[in-house]
């Protein structure tokens, strides 16, 4: 965890806070203002605010102002954002700024690449068809709103195997809600699919894979997502 004031005041302080990003892929910060300036601020620290279909920098409760599952009071399962674009957003960060006379609204956090790693040794058919068996992710429901990727993207990207080492496992693109439709699959692709999906989802959901964290007014929340 760091601070507004040092992360604000230094670039030491921008250091740390990317630095544990990058070691535990996500992290905290106290004591940031309570408002939308002091959120994007901080943010901007970082770097630009990439300018989405939502915009840039926004806003938003459970109003289904827009048509996304995020917009409601749903449990949302284990997933990665933006899997409907070619490039997925590379890094979030979350502000909880109101949160009174309610209950749940707890954020959850899974480690991708642990749980991929663990897909490998513990059924490596399922892994090898989650890297092979390519999908696209789908955004839809607004007027005027139709995205996808420009191609199909596995639910786990590798690099190419060197001799002796496995493939090394590079991005994590797995959004349930997000997936389109197999149409025109071969049947036997289906359905290896589902199955790797279904052992895939059991590892997610697993008690040891979770952790939960209560976000608060003034703590923001910044991650990771490859």
């Amino acid at each position: 965890m760091v601070t507004f004031e040092k992360t604000m005041s230094s670039d030491s302080g921008v250091k740390d806070w990317v630095d544990l990003i990058r070691t535990w892929g996500f992290c905290f910060v106290d004591g940031c203002p309570v408002t939308s300036a002091g959120t994007q601020a901080l943010i901007e620290r970082i770097a630009f605010i990439r300018t989405t279909h939502y915009g840039g920098f926004w806003r938003f409760t459970s109003d289904l102002a827009s048509k996304d599952s995020a917009y409601t009071q749903l449990a949302l399962a284990a997933h990665t954002d933006t899997t409907y674009f070619t490039d997925p957003a590379g890094l979030q960060t979350f502000h909880l700024v109101s949160h009174t006379d309610g209950e749940g609204g707890a954020s959850l956090l899974v480690d991708g690449f642990r749980a991929a790693e663990i897909l490998r040794q513990e059924s490596p058919d399922d892994f090898d068809a989650l890297c092979q068996i390519k999908i696209r992710g789908h955004s839809s429901g607004n007027e005027g709103i139709a995205i996808m990727p420009e191609r199909a993207f596995p639910v786990i990207l590798t690099e190419k195997a060197k001799a002796g080492n496995p493939a090394k496992i590079i991005q994590i693109r797995w959004n349930n809600d997000d997936r389109a439709s197999m149409a025109g699959f071969a049947m036997k692709e289906v359905d290896r699919f589902y199955h790797a999906a279904r052992k895939w989802v059991e590892i997610l959901r697993r008690p040891e894979s979770e952790y939960w964290v209560q976000l608060r007014p003034g703590r923001t929340l910044s991650k990771r997502r490859l």
